[in-house]
């Protein structure tokens, strides 16, 4: 995971030893919105109106934080509007990649570009900051939208409704508080906790993340015994943030990243709701366990340095969930 300083690409792993062996992810740099009418959304400049055709998205199938953007792309039927190109597994010395010798990677379908920082530059040739996905690009203006997925299914959301007449509302205004307290909490301690814990490198920032992690995780399972879903009876943005996560968790988490008390299918209601979740109509196309499988034991060779990939635990996301 390198990243371009001043527009030059460094090959710089994070700096866990100026934070005491912890893992601090970067912040989205690039936080603008498509609105309906174009006009500014809550950060950033105004002008990216929703058009069909306009905007591409740039993916990895391994991403938990891109694969968010696919799953709203699919339930808001935004797949005839919104094309995707998807990188390679493998992140090496170069970052992202294009190359296509691996299933389901299509290369830069806009530029050809053969990195991904390549579309980064195209922005600002002297761009600062890691290079990561996903990045939502506008072919009109030239230039990036946004890297922030937290903002990318939110335009999603609601955007472009009036073009794709899907109305479906994934953070309705009656549940947001609700909803942005969930969010909090999972994004801290599951979302980006098993990084903190996998990514640590002292034994004390990881027993600092560990174990909110799975208190976390024992918190979810006594939330979905009482209902449904995590906000209430309505599937929300909060479930399909989680969601990402809990997929990628006991063929990728447990293992790679010592996040090993427990696995998810020992917890019956989120292993459950994460079945549920997976048959959702046009969900399972985006899981891509080939993907981020490859991609965690393969590219992250500090952790894995002979990059052998393990077998993984034989799991059926296709069983009957028993959740109605």
């Amino acid at each position: 995971m390198g990243q371009l300083v001043d527009g030059v690409w460094k090959d710089e792993w994070y700096d866990t030893d100026a934070q005491g062996g912890e893992f601090v992810r970067d912040t989205a740099r690039h936080r603008n919105w498509i609105t309906m009418d174009g006009a500014p959304g809550v950060t950033g400049e105004g002008g990216f109106r929703a058009e069909s055709g306009r905007y591409h998205l740039y993916v990895s199938y391994a991403c938990p934080w891109a694969h968010r953007t696919l799953i709203f792309r699919a339930l808001k039927g935004l797949a005839d509007h919104i094309g995707v190109s998807v990188v390679h597994p493998d992140m090496l010395s170069e970052g992202w990649e294009f190359r296509t010798d691996f299933p389901g990677t299509t290369g830069d379908l806009l530029f050809a570009e053969p990195f991904l920082r390549g579309i980064y530059l195209r922005h600002d040739p002297r761009t600062s900051g890691r290079v990561t996905v996903p990045v939502l690009w506008d072919r009109a203006r030239d230039r990036i939208v946004s890297n922030e997925s937290v903002d990318i299914i939110r335009m999603f959301n609601s955007a472009f409704d009036a073009i794709t007449g899907n109305h479906d509302d994934y953070w309705p205004e009656a549940l947001r508080d609700r909803i942005d307290a969930l969010n909090a909490r999972i994004y801290d301690t599951v979302n980006n906790g098993v990084y903190k814990a996998g990514f640590a490198t002292t034994q004390v920032a990881y027993d600092r993340a560990v174990a909110p992690l799975f208190d976390s995780l024992d918190w979810i399972e006594g939330l979905l015994g009482t209902h449904r879903y995590l906000a209430g009876d309505r599937i929300t943005e909060a479930d399909w943030r989680l969601f990402t996560t809990i997929c990628r968790f006991d063929s990728v988490y447990h293992t790679h990243f010592k996040c090993n008390r427990r696995r998810i299918v020992d917890y019956p209601n989120l292993w459950g709701w994460a079945r549920e979740l997976y048959q959702w109509p046009g969900v399972a196309a985006t899981v891509r366990p080939d993907h981020y499988v490859r991609h965690y034991y393969y590219s992250h060779d500090t952790i894995n340095p002979h990059r052998i990939i393990p077998i993984g635990p034989d799991e059926d996301w296709t069983a009957p969930h028993g959740r109605g």
